[in-house]
This record gives structure tokens, sequence and C-alpha cells, in this order.
């Protein structure tokens, strides 16, 4: 069987600065990875490239074996890949409610079919807020808003970048319980988050990126009894 997301000899950049430099990686349907790195090190800018709002220098991208490098952000997402992005990018003048109908999309057939009902128990918060606008949402609201509306494009390849900087702890911790239900019910999620030592309790495997190049890839376990990695590599 093919992986969901394959990338191969990956070269991207802006302009004539490249950042990414050779990447080569596989993503398996039902894994949660984590994608990791200092800051500047590549990971948004692979992000870019995989959802499209970049096109490669070199190299190709391969969802379930078809090259998508070459098409646009729109036919990436029509494919079943979405992007909960940094810095949330909520519409402040749609409701919750708007939020999850207007994005509301059935035909990629993740692991689960996403109602706003079961957003809203996967979120009770949201909930509660359902007549709010987006403007009248806390950072923490935000946040489970912005993960809702791309879970209920029921895709097959979550990507999350940064999704809990910037929360109190408490917020943070229900993030991090929202994907673990997901993993349990065979989502595909790339998470980046600078809190290491709780993405090694959630994810199945890590990428660490180095200036753009792919520096360690291995295990949850491997990462954890490895602390040397985390000084090397994270700064933590």
């Amino acid at each position: 069987m093919k992986p969901l997301l394959s990338c191969r000899g990956l070269n991207a950049g802006y302009g004539a600065g490249q950042v990414l430099f050779d990447l080569d990686f596989d993503i398996e349907a039902g894994e949660v990875v984590g994608l990791l790195g200092r800051n500047g090190m590549g990971k948004t800018t692979t992000i870019k490239t995989v959802v499209g709002l970049l096109k490669p220098m070199r190299g190709q991208l391969l969802f379930e074996g078809v090259r998508i490098d070459a098409l646009p952000t729109d036919a990436v997402a029509r494919l079943g890949i979405a992007l909960v992005p940094e810095g949330r990018q909520c519409f402040p003048n749609l409701t919750v409610r708007e939020h999850l109908r207007a994005f509301a999309d059935v035909r990629h057939g993740g692991p689960r079919r996403w109602t706003p009902q079961a957003l809203c128990e996967l979120f009770p918060r949201l909930a509660e807020r359902s007549g709010h606008f987006g403007n009248q949402l806390s950072g923490g609201e935000q946040q489970m808003l912005a993960i809702a509306r791309a879970l209920s494009t029921h895709p097959r390849l979550l990507i999350l970048d940064e999704a809990t900087e910037g929360l109190a702890p408490l917020v943070r911790e229900e993030i991090w319980r929202c994907l673990e239900q997901l993993k349990h019910q065979g989502q595909t999620t790339i998470v980046v988050d600078k809190y290491v030592d709780r993405l090694v309790r959630l994810a199945d495997r890590h990428l660490i990126l180095e200036r753009g190049a792919l520096a360690w890839t291995g295990s949850s376990d491997a990462l954890d009894a490895d602390r040397g990695l985390w000084s090397r590599y994270l700064g933590v």
C-alpha cells in the first residue's frame, strides 16, 4: 500500500532564497507525525509546500501515489488535505455556526463524519458560543474553531501549525486531549508544536528539520530517550 503522503527530493524557498533541501519522508495513513525544529528551520515552508501555497523548486509531493506538487491550493484541499494555520485566521464576521456550515464537505472520506453536532461534542465550548462571531471568541476558542473548521472538511490528512501557541495551560491541554481523540479515531495528522514533552506522548513518529534538511527521524520513544537531540536540534 502506498503512503498517504510522500515527499521526494523536495527543494523549496522564496525567490532566490532556498529554504528546503532534498527532503524525503513518508506519512502513512493513521499516523500522527511531529514536524520539529527550531524557528526558521523550514517547518512552515514544508507545510506551505504540501498544501500548495508554495511551489517547489525541485522534487515531488505525492498523495496516495498521485503527484500534487503542481496543483493549486484549492485542488490540494479537495483531495483531502486540511491545514489549521498558525494564527487561527477565523473570519471575524462569521459566527461559529456559520464557520462550520461554510466549510462542511463530505467528499474526502476521512475516518469519521464530522457534523456540526459532532464537532460541538468534541469542543463543548463551541456549542456554548455557536452564535458568537469570530472576533468575539477568546484565543483558545478561536483555536478550537480553527480545528473544527478543518475537521468539517473531513480531511484525510490534517496539518496543525503551532496549534497550542499562546494558549493558557488549561486550554492547551484541552487541545491536546482533542488531538488524542482524533488519533484514536484514525485521523492522519502532522503536528508542528514547540511543546515537545507533550508531543512525544501523542505522536507515533517525528521528523526534525535543521536548516531545511531532515536531520533526524524516529519514534516518540527514541526521541524521548535521547535528550541530546532536544538540546542539539530543538533548543529545549
